[in-house]
């Protein structure tokens, strides 16, 4: 989610504080990278937002794990019989029903 600092209108603000040594690092960074201090802030937080959310989203395994995964999904159905007559059994909102 890269954003365009030059037209992008901010209207929230956060608030935060930082140790003299955290501040010192932030600007560096900021100077080194060519950006404010801000959008250095924004963009390295909302980067880890964002592999926070894919870590909760993508699930990244070795060959090995893909291949017992997909042997799994392809595995034929397995009927549970305690399912099948719950499903065939009329719900309680149904007409006809004896509940």
């Amino acid at each position: 989610m890269r954003v365009s600092h030059s037209r992008t209108i901010r209207s929230r603000r956060i608030n935060l504080r930082a140790t003299d040594s955290q501040e010192k690092l932030i600007r560096t960074g900021a100077e080194m990278t060519g950006i404010s201090v801000t959008d250095f802030i924004l963009d390295s937080a909302c980067l880890q937002a964002e592999h926070v959310l894919a870590d909760k989203r993508e699930f990244i395994v070795s060959p090995k794990q893909w291949k017992v995964f997909v042997e799994a999904l392809d595995r034929p159905a397995q009927i549970k019989p305690a399912l099948a007559r719950l499903f065939s059994e009329t719900g309680v909102l149904e007409p006809g029903s004896r509940k």
